[in-house]
């Protein structure tokens, strides 16, 4: 399934809405090279999609293309980079 993720910058975070529910990857900018991904929240309406996933992937994406380093401070978002090693370079 493929979404559409927007980038909500005046909130700091990655979106996802879908019947009537918002699912999102949240940020805090560090400096102007390292990004914080704090929280990944998936509403349980929308649990079991694989969309908290494709959020954190889209937000590694973003900080890969536009060179930040990201702090994992969001447990699920660490997990997925050490499920995932090719995003392993991209740690503050």
């Amino acid at each position: 399934m493929s979404l559409n993720i927007e980038h909500n910058q005046q909130t700091h975070r990655f979106e996802v809405h879908m019947d009537g529910h918002t699912g999102y990857l949240e940020y805090e900018k560090q400096s102007d090279e390292v990004l914080d991904f704090t929280h990944t929240i998936v509403p349980k309406e929308l649990g079991g999609q694989g969309i908290g996933s494709q959020l954190v992937k889209h937000g590694l994406d973003y900080a890969r293309d536009n060179n930040f380093k990201v702090i994992p401070s969001c447990s699920f978002v660490d997990a997925y980079m050490n499920k995932h090693q090719d995003y392993q370079s991209l740690r503050a």
